[in-house]
């Protein structure tokens, strides 16, 4: 049961398994860490607790950033996107973000667009 204040859950678009993305970012550089998935119960986890829970689609459990790595998301502000169907966490990252020891989830493959910003002819 989940202890969601009922004005945020009612705010909440979540996809068909109950699940809403969450944005994770640095709050005092902007830098983007990862992106977690919550439902109601992790959300309500998240700012009772001032630390970021997520729920994890593979193992279907909940998992606090950082309970095995160490590398604790300390929640500094969480907002809702204008359609409510996206979180944005605004964390103290301690460590790496990233499962794979990276500071983000997003160090490792950058997609280069074209120079002029324009599509290739091919």
């Amino acid at each position: 049961m989940t202890t969601l204040d009922p004005d945020i859950a009612a705010r909440l678009k979540r996809t068909d398994d109950g699940l809403v993305a969450a944005v994770v970012q640095q709050h005092d550089t902007g830098e983007v860490l990862m992106l977690g998935w919550m439902d109601d119960e992790a959300l309500s986890r998240t700012l009772t607790t001032g630390r970021a829970t997520y729920w994890s689609r593979s193992r279907q459990e909940y998992w606090a950033k950082g309970d095995t790595s160490g590398h604790v998301q300390w929640v500094k502000e969480v907002r809702l996107d204008c359609d409510g169907d996206t979180l944005l966490v605004k964390v103290d990252q301690v460590g790496a973000a990233c499962h794979t020891g990276d500071r983000t989830c997003f160090d490792a493959d950058l997609l280069t667009p074209a120079p002029d910003g324009q599509p290739s002819d091919g």
